[in-house]
């Protein structure tokens, strides 16, 4: 249950970073110009803020079943999660941009807030640390590190709310591979989350599968369909 609730906890602050093909031999003076250039290899900030919604159907498995995650986003912060088994909705949760809420023996109630406390930082679809925005996020860079023999940027980025992540972006592709965040500091407990597969779908370049996990606990999710400004309404948040 620990392990659901993290997942549910990392894909519904909807922070993944997503990029496309770079030049390898960029010249990189600071965290800033890191994420500047994966910015670009997306598409560029113009066409990311052109983009209002994002609908994901995600495959994997819990407890040995074949189930779907079906993830809805609209900007600038709204977010919808549901667990699917057989076409069946089995959970669901959403943020309608100030609460968030659950259903759970088929009632509606209020969630846990802890859950999408990064969600009132967020302006736009992407994180993307938020396409630079300074007043939302400090960076540094911590020199490189390497992600299943890749090397990467390594980077350190902390939000207003005090919350910390370190994000590992290729320095062949400017992608990211990897990201790490606290999510208990007390009970020292992370989340990791590592992205592969990534194509191209119209304008913009996203992964398609990624291995989260926490404390030695790893689950594999893979991206089978991706609609871009489509297949989300404001009644998916009510």
């Amino acid at each position: 249950m620990q392990i659901f609730r993290i997942f549910c906890f990392v894909l519904l602050q909807m922070t993944s970073f997503h990029f496309a093909d770079s030049q390898s031999n960029t010249s990189i003076k600071d965290a800033y110009n890191v994420i500047s250039n994966s910015i670009e290899a997306m598409g560029g900030k113009e066409y990311l803020e052109s983009i209002h919604t994002l609908y994901s159907d995600v495959k994997t498995e819990m407890g040995e079943r074949q189930v779907h995650w079906i993830v809805k986003e609209m900007k600038p912060n709204k977010g919808s999660f549901q667990i699917t088994y057989n076409k069946k909705i089995v959970y669901q949760n959403w943020f309608d941009g100030q609460n968030g809420y659950e259903i759970v023996g088929g009632q509606k109630r209020e969630a846990n807030a802890e859950e999408f406390k990064d969600k009132l930082y967020k302006r736009n679809i992407f994180n993307e640390l938020d396409y630079i925005d300074s007043s939302l996020w400090t960076l540094e860079l911590m020199g490189a590190a390497s992600v299943n023999g890749e090397q990467c940027y390594k980077i350190r980025a902390t939000s207003v709310d005090g919350s910390v992540r370190t994000l590992y972006y290729s320095k062949a592709t400017f992608w990211l591979l990897k990201e790490e965040k606290v999510v208990n500091s007390e009970k020292d407990t992370f989340s990791t989350v590592l992205f592969s597969g990534y194509k191209k779908f119209g304008k913009l370049t996203y992964y398609t599968e990624m291995k989260l996990g926490s404390n030695g606990e790893y689950q594999t999710a893979t991206i089978e369909k991706l609609l871009v400004n489509a297949g989300v309404s404001v009644n998916d948040f009510k």
